[in-house]
C-alpha cells in the first residue's frame, strides 16, 4: 500500500516519471526504510522548498503506521 502510494504520488510531481522507483527495506522488527529513487533534476522537486514536500510525504506515511504498525524512514536518492 505504501509503495504504490509513493510511486503514484512521486510520478505526479516530477518531470521524468519513468525514472521513479521505490524500495522498502526492513531494518528491524516494526521499522522499514523507504528509498525513493528519482533523476537528479527531480530530487529537488521531491524535497521541496525548505523540505516541505518531503515532510508532507512523511506525514502521510506516518498515518500508515497507525494502520500497519510499522515505523518508516523516507529517503530520496538521485539516479544517474
Amino acid at each position: 500500500m505504501v509503495k504504490a502510494f509513493l510511486e503514484t504520488y512521486a510520478t505526479l510531481l516530477v518531470n521524468r516519471p519513468e525514472l521513479i522507483s521505490v524500495e522498502i527495506e526492513s531494518q528491524d522488527e516494526g521499522f522499514d526504510e523507504i528509498t525513493i529513487y528519482a533523476s537528479s533534476e527531480d530530487v529537488g522537486k521531491l524535497i521541496g522548498k525548505e523540505g516541505r514536500m518531503i515532510n508532507a510525504i512523511k506525514t502521510v506515511i506516518s498515518g500508515c503506521k497507525a494502520k500497519g504498525g510499522n515505523s518508516y524512514r523516507v529517503n530520496v536518492k538521485a539516479v544517474d
